[in-house]
């Protein structure tokens, strides 16, 4: 047994709360999410490879947006001349207004032209190239999903990347509505991901409960119960998740680590040390599970020792 790495432990009564097993999902806190935007209409062009996941740092170039061979011509090109020649006109006026020459409306009316030609043409100066217009990165974070591929068209306001900073997370957990009662009495949960063989708790993740539902749409039968907790590295904002809610604490609880138990046909056992070198093999009763612990209704005594 020692050879094999067998581990024991003494079954003690201890506190154990109670479970209410559910699904949910994993959502990017807001504010800790912005998106590259399209500022002109265009071709895309990549500034380099972009993936998801990959990091970027606030102000890096991700796109370039051109129009030159786009039968309208090339946006930023049109605004610097719209606004050299509201700018030419607006001079003038400025020397008429002095000598009279010109009303105060009309003045104002010329400057009105040319502080929106003003704005126009600074909006895509700065970030003007050979290569195009550039869209830069808003925030530091990671790219969460790259909306476009080299060569599409895109709008003006056109959503280009998503970039999360994954600084917070919100976990959104689907209460059952027979549990209704039980809400106020939940403060924190485990959860289990597909890609990961890790129980993760909103404990240990800084994790409070952000808000519960009151209402359910008329497609759900489950009210929301939502936790912002710390972003992990090995969490996915997206994934869906199994979630184990957990609520008011019993006493005196016999509980074991979720690998104690072996299944077969439907039944749970476990392995019970009569002394140095013999087990024996013991069906137990099975109760809540939170993910790490199972409580043991039937089967098991305190002070027995059993492997784990």
């Amino acid at each position: 047994a020692q050879n094999a790495g067998v581990k024991v432990q003494k079954v003690v009564k201890a506190p154990f709360r109670s479970v209410i097993t559910t699904s949910g999902h994993l959502i990017a806190a807001q504010g800790d999410e912005s998106s590259a935007v399209a500022s002109m209409s265009g071709i895309v062009r990549m500034a380099h490879p972009i993936t998801e996941g990959m990091k970027v740092e606030k102000g890096e170039t991700l796109f370039f947006i051109s129009a030159d061979n786009i039968q309208d011509g090339d946006p930023s090109r049109k605004a610097r001349i719209t606004y050299e020649t509201a700018k030419g006109e607006y001079e003038r006026a400025e020397k008429l207004l002095a000598d009279k020459l010109v009303t105060q409306s009309d003045f104002n009316a010329i400057k009105e032209k040319y502080e929106t030609a003003r704005i126009a043409y600074e909006a895509t100066a700065s970030k003007g190239g050979k290569g195009g217009v550039a869209v830069t990165a808003p925030i530091s974070g990671y790219i969460r999903k790259c909306n476009v591929s080299a060569g599409d068209y895109v709008n003006t306001g056109q959503f280009l990347a998503d970039i999360a900073k994954n600084n917070r997370l919100y976990l959104q957990a689907d209460l059952p509505l027979r549990h209704y009662k039980d809400m106020g009495e939940i403060t924190s949960a485990n959860f289990l991901t597909d890609y990961s063989e890790e129980v993760f708790s909103t404990d240990k993740l800084n994790g409070k409960v952000l808000s519960t539902g009151k209402t359910v749409s008329d497609a759900s039968a489950f009210i929301p119960v939502t936790f912002e907790i710390d972003y992990s590295g090995d969490l996915i904002a997206g994934s869906f998740v199994k979630v184990n809610l957990l609520g008011r604490e019993s006493h005196d609880v016999i509980s074991l680590p979720v690998t104690a138990i072996t299944e077969e046909q439907g039944v749970h056992f476990v392995y019970v040390q009569d002394d140095a070198t013999c087990y024996h093999k013991q069906e137990v009763t099975l109760g809540m599970n939170d993910g790490n612990r199972i409580e043991i209704l039937t089967g098991l005594h305190e002070g027995e020792t059993v492997v784990t």
